[in-house]
């Protein structure tokens, strides 16, 4: 097994010819698409990853200045298609990992046939002109709250992200694979992610993309949804689900997953 395949716990699974790529946002990890996989693996390749930091991966891989930016992620990404040997993959990148995979896409559009994002924001902070949904105060509250006692934030964070109370099981799921992330790296993660701002990137994208968003998302307003359908250099479509939460494929599978093998099957340069 090579450093990428035991670093990022890299399963590859299915029969088919065609390679998806499904990776995980902020707080979760490869598990989190255990309602979608089953569906995928008579008809495509599936490769699952854990991205550094997730509470599965080693801590002592994580490197603080590596992943002080999404660019880290994204080399790793690009890391694992060369280990795969992947010439052109359909990539399913949730929340922040929407983000990690235009920043890849931009830098090899030949190893993406599409990209489609579920909970995808380029920037969380609002400004004059945009709407991110958090002023910098809420982000400085929200850091405080993660270094101060972990345990505590994940607790009150959990239901408020997946959109439910403690006794849901997505919820628990969610508690469970956020409380798994070391404290110090988990602080690090978010205030990667929460001060990031990709819009500059977006017109760079020639890669057709799907965006799938939630009617009610606590991390990221309805309407960015329609900024990166506007602001992509690329064909893209937009489709929201009347789900609440920021993790659907998990709280609401029997409506997310029907959707996501729809735009996973469908083509938008075919049906334009």
């Amino acid at each position: 097994m090579g450093v990428v395949e035991e670093a990022h716990n890299i399963r590859v699974l299915g029969t088919g010819e065609r390679i998806i790529v499904l990776a995980h946002g902020f707080g979760t990890d490869q598990s989190v698409w255990k309602h979608l996989v089953p569906h995928l693996l008579n008809d495509y390749r599936v490769i699952l990853f854990d991205t550094m930091g997730a509470g599965t991966t080693n801590p002592d891989y994580f490197d603080f200045d590596r992943y002080s930016t999404l660019e880290g992620y994204a080399y790793d990404l690009l890391a694992i298609l060369e280990e795969f040997q992947v010439d052109s993959c359909i990539y399913v990148g949730h929340s922040v990992s929407a983000m990690i995979g235009v920043i890849a896409s931009v830098n090899r559009p030949d190893l993406f046939s599409k990209l489609i994002f579920i909970s995808a924001s380029p920037r969380y902070i609002n400004d004059p002109n945009y709407y991110g949904g958090f002023e910098q105060e809420e982000l400085d509250q929200l850091f405080e709250a993660i270094g101060s006692n972990f345990k505590a934030w994940c607790s009150g964070f959990a239901p408020l992200a997946v959109g439910g109370d403690m006794e849901s099981l997505a919820v628990q799921e969610f508690s469970r694979t956020l409380f798994n992330i070391r404290p110090d790296i988990a602080l690090s993660v978010a205030q990667t992610i929460f001060q990031s701002d990709l819009r500059h990137v977006l017109g760079h994208v020639s890669v057709p993309c799907h965006i799938i968003q939630s009617s009610k998302d606590l991390a990221v307003p309805v309407g960015v949804s329609d900024y990166l359908h506007t602001h992509l250099g690329s064909e893209s479509i937009v489709e929201v689900m009347a789900t609440d939460g920021h993790l659907p494929q998990l709280s609401s599978p029997d409506i997310v997953i029907p959707v996501l093998l729809r735009h996973i099957q469908f083509d938008i340069e075919e049906n334009s």
